[in-house]
């Protein structure tokens, strides 16, 4: 009963598409949020997941050269024999972006400079159990390392201001004066007023 309903709510309603001329426009900015898939910048194995915002302003007329900033956060814990490795990894970066739109959406290149914050908790595995108390059971660290991406990203309008992002690509963080490459990718939600 309820599907023929609706069948013909639909089919006696004129269909509305979208106005594509006022979609196409060329956005000035962009906010987005993601969720984030990275390496981690100090552990060796692992995968960080966690949640980052961006936003970017249109720096020409066209479009096709934006700047912003980006923020993230995201966690991975290791577990060995001996002791759990937490790191939440804190990256902000200042951004470049070249862009081409192309209809209701654009793709390019984002170069990110800034740095990545680093808080490392080690905690003794079964070190409870054994009695140990204080730095002997835990221990933290901050770290504060510097870090570049090369990120591709695609973003698409799909309903008037709101749609979708998409970013990924390699890394490099400067971790005791050696260079440790990384990648990092990103999809969420955008909206472009």
């Amino acid at each position: 009963m309820l599907a023929c309903l609706s069948a013909s709510v639909l089919l006696t309603s004129p269909a509305r598409a979208q106005d594509l001329v006022a979609e196409n426009r060329i956005p000035k900015s962009t906010l987005d949020g993601q969720l984030v898939l990275a390496l981690p910048a100090a552990l060796q194995t692992g995968m960080s997941a966690g949640v980052g915002l961006g936003y970017f302003r249109a720096a020409t007329a066209s479009g096709w050269l934006a700047w912003g900033a980006r923020a993230s956060w995201s966690t991975a814990t290791e577990y060995t024999l001996i002791d759990t490795v937490r790191n939440d990894d804190i990256r902000l970066r200042l951004c470049g972006l070249i862009q081409h739109n192309a209809g209701r959406g654009s793709f390019g290149l984002r170069l990110g400079v800034g740095a990545t914050a680093v808080y490392e908790n080690v905690t003794a595995s079964q070190g409870s159990r054994a009695g140990l108390t204080g730095s002997a059971l835990e221990t933290t660290k901050w770290y504060l390392l510097p870090a570049a991406d090369l990120e591709g990203v695609v973003f698409l309008r799909v309903w008037h201001a709101w749609g979708m992002s998409l970013s990924g690509g390699p890394t490099l963080h400067l971790l005791d004066g050696s260079a440790r490459y990384g990648w990092s990718s990103a999809l969420g939600v955008l909206w472009q007023p």
